[in-house]
């Protein structure tokens, strides 16, 4: 397992816009890509605002005659997985190699297409289900439509797990390159936002009722959104030979499951799991330039992924830039860590770390250096990608600074 993976291309489908571009540009700005949902009505809930991506026009990037076979959370996959190998600069003739593999992490996998099924049958009363809507409902489909649009024939799988699935996908699909099972992996995440998702959340009373503020005192929740995330990972060889341009080098993984809570991560399994990572990557704790938080902004959350980085950072944890999204594109679920993967790839290529917006008040549960509500610019060498998920899933992520 000697072989070098590096990043070469990102696609991002998400709330600030469409690309990695005008992702990246919202982030830097701190802007808020949260606002009242629109795709049904919250009127029996009780919150009312979500990330929903607005500006994706799915027939700009699939055949229209294809689109009613894709579920939302496929079309955005396959359409930032197009986004990803146009970055990569990978030209039509060549394309990825016909070995390459697809790995997709997700939460509920094409729930849109689930709640569309269950309309007709209950509401409706009615089986005249279309085909094409009953072949959107195996979780697979995703990677399996992105294999079919590229023609690829290695791997084409699928993790459920859960809020970490992203960091899973990544993880995994670094190993079929160290191994020498492929040498090209397109990995990442995606989930639609959906009524089971919005509705779930707001159960639990786990959803902010107007913004999410990772890390602050006064923090009420987390905002389901939704998302999708995908990277071009590469052997160093095959970039080199084709002179791929390259945002970082994925350098480990690691993984825990805590068997403790259902939904609690417990504060010695997510330390572990960050431990994992840096030994696999060759890296001390003192070697990370900035931390990615799974920073949901829910009180328990929060609290327990700082005890976490306070186990591992010691005295360091009050110091490392420490931020998280999703208070401004939300919780995208499936697709969270492999948009902050996209995050660490672009911090260690331009040294420049992303805001947590909406942070007023220190909590001192929390002591992290947060960068609240600025983004800053500091030399980025190792970042670090943590996310946590239901079940005691933890996964961390390590991208270094690409140095030949």
């Amino acid at each position: 397992m000697n072989k070098r993976v590096v990043i070469t291309g990102l696609g991002v489908i998400s709330s600030l816009g469409v690309g990695w571009h005008a992702f990246w540009e919202g982030l830097l700005q701190g802007r808020s890509g949260i606002g009242p949902v629109t795709g049904f009505d919250t009127r029996e809930h009780f919150t009312h605002n979500g990330g929903e991506v607005k500006a994706f026009r799915p027939e700009e990037f699939i055949d229209p005659v294809r689109l009613p076979g894709l579920s939302r959370a496929s079309q955005m996959a396959l359409a930032a997985a197009k986004l990803a190998v146009r970055d990569a600069a990978l030209s039509p003739g060549e394309g990825p190699a016909r070995s390459g593999a697809v790995c997709i992490g997700t939460n509920i996998g094409s729930v849109q297409s689930v709640e569309k099924v269950d309309e007709i049958i209950v509401r409706e009363r009615s089986y005249a289900v279309e085909r094409q809507l009953l072949a959107q409902l195996p979780t697979n489909t995703t990677a399996a439509e992105i294999a079919r649009e590229f023609g690829l024939t290695g791997p084409a799988l699928m993790f459920s797990t859960a809020c970490a699935a992203g960091n899973y996908a990544i993880g995994y699909g670094s190993d079929l390159i160290r191994t020498g099972r492929a040498d090209l992996v397109l990995a990442g995440g995606s989930d639609a936002f959906s009524k089971v998702a919005f509705t779930g959340f707001n159960q639990f009373k786990a959803v902010a009722p107007e913004k999410c503020q990772p890390f602050d005192l006064n923090r009420k929740g987390m905002m389901v959104a939704e998302a999708a995330g995908i990277l071009i990972l590469e052997s160093l060889e095959r970039a080199e030979a084709r002179q791929a341009p390259v945002y970082g080098e994925v350098a480990g993984y690691g993984l825990s499951c805590d068997a403790h809570h259902m939904t609690t991560s417990s504060v010695e399994g997510v330390a572990a799991c960050m431990e994992k990572a840096l030994q696999e990557a060759g890296c001390a704790a003192g070697d990370v330039d900035y931390i990615s938080a799974h920073g949901t902004g829910t009180p328990t959350n929060d609290k327990n992924e700082c005890a976490a980085i306070s186990l591992v950072f010691g005295d360091r944890a009050k110091t490392v830039p420490t931020s998280s999204i999703k208070s401004m594109i939300g919780h995208t679920m499936g697709a969270a860590s492999a948009l902050e993967a996209v995050v660490c790839a672009l911090a260690v290529k331009y040294d420049m770390i992303p805001p947590t917006i909406n942070y007023e008040t220190p909590d001192p549960a929390c002591a992290i250096d947060c960068v609240p509500n600025r983004a800053r610019k500091q030399r980025v060498a190792v970042a670090l990608n943590n996310s946590y998920a239901f079940g005691g899933n933890n996964a961390s992520l390590v991208v270094k600074k690409f140095e030949s």
